[in-house]
């Protein structure tokens, strides 16, 4: 079975992550989950980090907006990402898996 062009990114993403040994888990929305939830939730050093994986021209709904606003606003870190801003992610996640602040 083919991967959809965001299937593709949070494969980049996995392994970016693995490459930063982190822990990490893709959230269930459901009958007991939350809408909105980013499509990754990772930890690197202490650090709480959620993802909002998109491809191409998508955009984060107003939902998934404001968990991201609402994950930074509580210290971690959120992001939007896509196939154009991986490599600074990466850069990002590389730093925090060193134990520096970002």
């Amino acid at each position: 079975m083919a991967r959809t062009p965001e299937g593709r990114v949070k494969d980049q993403i996995v392994e970016i992550l693995k490459a930063c040994n982190a822990y990490y888990f893709f959230p269930q929305s459901g009958i007991y989950g939350r809408s909105g939830l980013p499509d990754i939730i990772a930890c690197i050093n202490g650090r709480f980090i959620a993802i909002e994986c998109k491809a191409g021209k998508n955009t984060a709904t107003a939902l998934q907006l404001k968990e991201i606003g609402k994950i930074n606003d509580a210290g971690g870190f959120a992001v939007v990402v896509n196939e154009d801003n991986m490599d600074r992610l990466a850069a990002v996640l590389n730093v925090m898996s060193k134990g520096e602040r970002v």
